[in-house]
């Protein structure tokens, strides 16, 4: 038997103790095997609440028992939180959470009923929290019909209930519930409208990504200075439902735009071809450049290159403003083509029409000349469609 009190003893003791009942040995066995009288081992079992074991393997995201035990021996050492959650190879902030909630009823950390716990809180299916509480249940939605987000009404709630869990709710929690309908789909409802969870990638590899992306910032200096015609901007706009689209191309130089016809749709295939044949009309001179975001219908953008002469160049994901030519003249073309509406009805004429009427509009970032006159200081030869 140990010569000191089983509470001093090292936390391998009752850490084997605990393997060993989880083994399906009996607590006077374990406690024999380990060198503690049957009480001390009892009193071991006691503060740990009870032993369960998990009903399925803990993903290794997760904190272990022994990772558990290793954050008690630190403490129990003087080692600070960050010192241990690089020793455990998690984030400081996780052992900081695990230290608050896992200190148990004595206030002292226990590895063993802290690991107990978080079993609990792992079993499924649970009570969702708004089902069983119809008076917060009322209150979220009342603050989504007044456009309240989801992250406002969490932290209304934690100012104005503090202490008082069951009238607290997460945004995962008002989310669900949304998605779920257990909240007035009539009345509650998100400022986006959305009604079901948008599908998240992150960390996963986009497949089929756009091989060999030349970035914008490899873009010639001439053509970010806006000094000589013939460096695009290029984009589509939508029509209702994604199910038509109209291609937009734009001078950077001289805010020229040529509308692409696109009847047969605008995946990566149609795209290649409309480009090709509805831009051999336009002088190899100006035809430098051409900056696209990062849409996959300009996957064959290395087809497009050799049958164009264009040298193509793409944006940055969720950067618009790196083609803030286009994203202008899209704005003035929904004049034409409002959103939510159908492209399929517009036939090349109309979209030579628009063209015109756009061109011969003076721009005062051009000193009031039309962009056609611009253009035309660069090419004598070339002409409306």
């Amino acid at each position: 038997m140990p010569k000191y009190p089983p509470n001093r003893l090292p936390l391998s003791v009752p850490k084997k103790y605990f393997e060993l009942r989880r083994g399906g040995l009996k607590g006077a066995a374990a406690a024999r095997h380990v060198g503690v009288s049957t009480s001390a081992g009892s009193l071991w079992f006691i503060k740990a609440g009870r032993m369960l074991l998990p009903d399925k393997p803990i993903d290794e995201r997760y904190l272990t028992q022994d990772d558990r035990i290793t954050i008690a021996e630190g403490l129990l050492a003087g080692r600070t939180a960050s010192a241990i959650a690089e020793e455990i190879a998690k984030h400081p902030s996780t052992v900081y959470r695990e230290i608050s909630r896992g200190r148990g009823p004595t206030g002292i950390y226990n590895p063993w009923w802290s690991h107990n716990q978080a079993i609990l809180r792992r079993r499924r299916p649970k009570p969702e929290k708004l089902r069983a509480n119809p008076k917060l249940r009322h209150f979220i939605n009342d603050k989504l019909k007044e456009r309240w987000s989801p992250q406002q009404i969490t932290r209304h709630l934690a100012r104005t209930e503090p202490g008082q869990p069951a009238m607290n709710a997460c945004p995962e929690t008002i989310y669900r519930a949304l998605y779920n309908g257990l909240l007035d789909k009539r009345t509650a409802r998100l400022r986006t409208r959305r009604t079901r969870r948008k599908k998240q990638r992150r960390g996963i590899p986009i497949k089929n990504a756009i091989p060999r992306m030349r970035p914008v910032h490899t873009r010639p200096r001439e053509a970010d200075e806006r000094r000589r015609a013939g460096h695009w901007e290029g984009d589509l706009i939508l029509g209702k439902a994604q199910a038509s689209a109209i291609g937009t191309l734009v001078d950077r130089a001289t805010r020229y735009v040529r509308l692409i016809h696109l009847p047969n749709g605008w995946k990566a295939p149609q795209i290649r071809d409309a480009l090709v044949e509805q831009t051999t009309d336009l002088p190899t001179s100006l035809r430098r450049t051409l900056t696209w975001d990062q849409g996959r219908e300009l996957y064959l953008h290395e087809q497009i290159e050799d049958l164009t002469g264009f040298r193509i160049y793409f944006c940055d994901p969720h950067s618009p403003w790196q083609r803030g030519t286009n994203e202008n003249t899209n704005g003035l073309l929904r004049e034409y083509f409002p959103k939510g509406t159908s492209l399929t009805c517009y036939t090349a004429r109309d979209l030579a029409q628009v063209e015109r009427q756009l061109n011969e509009r003076p721009r005062r970032v051009l000193g009031d000349r039309t962009p056609a006159e611009a253009m035309r200081r660069w090419s004598r030869h070339l002409t409306y469609r």
